[in-house]
């Protein structure tokens, strides 16, 4: 990886990803205008808003699918403007969109090396070390604290959040230095959704930064350490834990000024 300039010296407070003023724009149409981020190793930054707000856009970039048209992007103090998704991987962020993109059919295992799996063998004789996959996928859902009753089994046999969490322990695995999630309990029940925020925490005890993408800041509270709320693509607040609650944090995500404008009228009627 290229070091950082003099000018952006990397210490230990240099945030893994920073988004300083970055907007995005497709023709006329403003998808994202002056929206930042930080994003700090341990930590879980939490991106708020509803359908259409931008959320999705803010991903894109990250995972280098899009490239941003202004404002500053940066991994560990270097400037970057990232290419595609496997940049984006090789620089260390890996991203589980709500979808997971799995194969229902394969059992566990193929799906947690699914694109990289190990061989052995030479030549004629090269295959896929099966065996090495079953046995580092039980180790290292263990680890995470996932304790899966056979890694044989389809993996579209799981809940949903098991499906999550297997996901979070595949990056976990490959080296992955910040995780974005994409509404990781959009389609959880309660129970679930409680789970994949312990796993989502587990990644970040261990040293990972973590993007949270959600629209209930309820969940967002419960493990967040930074909030950015956006609307309508443009960023409407930002705030460190210690600068909101979760009943102002509520009541932003709600419309704030305009729920009270809307009580007002209702009201008035």
């Amino acid at each position: 990886m290229t070091e950082a300039t003099d000018a952006t010296p990397v210490t230990e407070r240099t945030p893994l990803v920073e988004l300083d003023d970055v907007s995005k724009y497709y023709g006329n149409i403003r998808a994202l205008e002056g929206v930042s981020l930080e994003v700090h190793a341990g930590e879980i930054s939490c991106v708020l808003g509803d359908n259409g707000a931008g959320k999705s856009t803010l991903i894109k970039i990250i995972a280098g699918l899009h490239r941003h048209d202004a404002g500053g992007f940066r991994i560990e103090g270097e400037d970057t403007r990232l290419g595609s998704p496997r940049e984006a991987l090789d620089r260390g962020i890996a991203t589980v969109y709500q979808d997971l993109a799995v194969v229902p059919l394969m059992p566990v295992w193929r799906n947690f090396f699914l694109g990289s799996e190990p061989t052995k063998g030479v030549g004629p004789f090269k295959r896929m070390d099966v065996d090495l996959m079953r046995e580092t996928t039980r180790a290292e859902l263990l680890r995470m604290g996932i304790d899966l009753r056979d890694v044989d089994q389809p993996i579209g046999t799981l809940s949903g959040g098991e499906r999550q969490c297997v996901a979070i322990a595949r990056a976990v695995y490959f080296g992955a230095k910040v995780l974005v999630l994409d509404e990781p309990t959009a389609a959880l029940g309660v129970k679930q959704s409680g789970v994949v925020l312990k796993y989502v925490a587990a990644a970040r005890d261990q040293g990972l930064g973590v993007v949270l993408i959600t629209h209930n800041p309820h969940h967002a509270y419960l493990v967040g350490n930074r909030f950015v709320l956006l609307k309508r693509g443009v960023m409407s607040g930002s705030y460190a834990r210690e600068e909101i609650t979760l009943d102002d944090l509520t009541r932003e995500m709600a419309g704030g000024s305009e729920l009270d404008d809307l009580r007002h009228e209702l009201e008035g009627r």
